[in-house]
């Protein structure tokens, strides 16, 4: 195999598609570095594992040589890209931006090597465009062009309010492209638009059109929704080591391999491997958990790792909690899930008052935390074990 064909194999690990495939390839055998960009809103201070498919992919390009630019829209972010909302998204002020910004720059660099990537913001050139610039580049689309766009098409189509500053993203998002002469952009598969509006402007300016490769949105702890820190069902990359153990053990077996997929750097032979060894016998929850240290290890170390493992031990093994048990997915209403009537609906208790007295008697418990409060109402989407008494036991998702 040769080295492109090398590259191209590990480039195209865990992609959705790339646009075009065959420019790529072309790109790749003139063996010459690319300038591969992926930008970022500073929407929140913290990052989650869902951002770090696309901050994991940047680094595959590092990798193999190439020029990783993470790019943080902090022009873009005062603009507010709803992408997969059907509402306008708040803009931020240049204050949160910029405070967010700063969290960002420490975080990548769990993933990234700092001596090899470029930290750009998109003001550099954005601010210097000015008014009349602005008002060129808009001339470029019209408003039937950004109606194809899926959400504002939706929004059309409802009568929901589309503000005119929110056409101004995708191009902004496009003109980043021109202005870092971008190779290849990465994002996720709901940035397609956005993404394919970079080819089109570089086109314009007389550009080599960039290749854009996009990337799943991962699945949160329920397997549903995409991770969202509004959904609840994220794990942070900033969460301490003890508390991303137990949320990576909560997810299905059968989500597992999506996150060792997106999220683990073993090879990809290595995880085939683990799979045929489960498909044999062995037990998921122990590749389950080599999946748990390795992220620990990445965000905080070895030591941190090896200790949340020992604590889960301590948790779960010692309260002789069973290897199988029932699974099932509940609906997770809007205001909240009281605990009675989870348990009841779960079929742990016959009754919402018998659930009311296991849980004075002190035999109720979730992830092996006993529940003290009778009127506890769940509110966050996700998994976990729930138990009451010593042999009644469920793993339970609510979305």
């Amino acid at each position: 195999m040769s080295d492109w064909q090398q590259a191209f194999t590990e480039i195209q690990r865990g992609a959705q598609d790339i646009l075009l495939e065959e420019e790529l390839i072309e790109k790749l055998k003139e063996g010459k570095p690319l300038t591969i960009k992926a930008g970022f809103d500073p929407t929140a201070p913290d990052l989650h594992l869902g951002h770090t498919v696309l901050i994991n992919k940047l680094r595959t390009f590092q990798q193999l040589g190439h020029r990783v630019i993470f790019l943080i829209g902090d022009f873009t972010g005062m603009i507010g890209d709803p992408t997969g909302k059907n509402v306008t998204r708040k803009p931020l002020t240049k204050e949160d931006v910029l405070a967010n910004a700063q969290t960002y720059k420490e975080q990548v660099f769990k993933i990234l090597d700092p001596a090899k990537t470029e930290i750009r913001f998109n003001s550099e050139w954005m601010e210097q465009l000015g008014a009349a610039g602005m008002i060129k580049l808009a001339a470029r689309q019209t408003v039937a062009r950004m109606l194809e766009r899926d959400d504002f098409k939706k929004r059309y189509a409802s009568e929901q309010p589309i503000a005119i500053h929110e056409f101004l993203y995708p191009l902004v998002q496009g003109w980043d492209s021109v202005a870092l002469e971008a190779d290849v952009e990465l994002g996720g598969t709901d940035q397609r638009f956005n993404l394919l509006m970079g080819r089109e402007l570089q086109k314009d300016e007389g550009q080599r059109p960039q290749t854009v490769l996009m990337m799943p949105l991962l699945e949160g702890l329920d397997g549903v929704q995409k991770m969202s820190k509004s959904l609840g069902n994220y794990i942070g990359i900033t969460d301490s080591p003890v508390e991303m153990f137990g949320k990576v053990m909560s997810i299905s077996d059968e989500l597992m391999w999506r996150y060792y997929e997106l999220l683990s750097f073993r090879p990809v032979e290595e995880i085939e491997g683990l799979k045929q060894k489960v498909e044999q016998g062995a037990n998921p929850r122990d590749v389950k958990i080599e999946l748990a240290k390795e992220l620990i290890a990445r965000f905080h170390d070895e030591d941190a790792a090896e200790a949340a493992h020992q604590d889960f031990i301590q948790r779960f093994s010692k309260n002789a909690m069973p290897d199988e048990m029932p699974e099932l997915t509940l609906s997770l209403p809007a205001e909240g899930l009281p605990i009675g009537n989870l348990l009841k609906d779960a079929d742990l208790v016959g009754s919402t008052s018998e659930a009311m007295r296991m849980i004075k008697q002190g035999a109720v418990k979730i992830d092996g935390d006993k529940v003290e409060d009778s009127r506890m109402v769940i509110n966050l989407a996700g998994t976990a074990v729930y138990q009451v008494g010593k042999r009644k036991f469920a793993r339970i998702t609510l979305a």
